[in-house]
């Protein structure tokens, strides 16, 4: 996985079909509970395909990411992959935007907001 500190507070991970996926997510979640926490834009231009064990590890870093009070956005969903959130109806479940850059751009907009750096 490539994860690019974007800034102090801000990791962008992007993403790959298993078995990459995988140890991806668990990687980025054992990351979170280590280190200081961080807001994770995951970039899925290279996942093609989603089973029940990677959207479990989604939910997974999801719970995570909320406990940290930090914000977890899933950008660049292919159609294929989009239609499994859908059909498990997890497109209400998660931030989604179309791209990195509006990804990043909602996440800086929200911490300035709510004065967090």
């Amino acid at each position: 996985m490539s994860v690019q500190s974007w800034s102090e507070t801000i990791r962008v991970a992007e993403l790959q079909d298993d078995p990459a996926f995988s140890d991806d997510i668990v990687a980025l979640t054992e990351q979170l509970e280590q280190e200081q926490a961080f807001d994770v834009v995951l970039d899925f231009r290279g996942v093609r395909y989603l089973n029940s064990s990677n959207i479990t590890k989604l939910l997974r870093l999801r719970k995570t990411m909320i406990s940290r009070h930090r914000r977890l956005v899933l950008c660049n969903v292919a159609t294929q992959v989009w239609s499994m959130f859908l059909v498990t109806g997890l497109e209400k479940v998660f931030e989604m935007t179309d791209n990195v850059e509006t990804a990043l751009m909602g996440v800086q907009l929200a911490a300035g907001v709510s004065g967090e750096a």
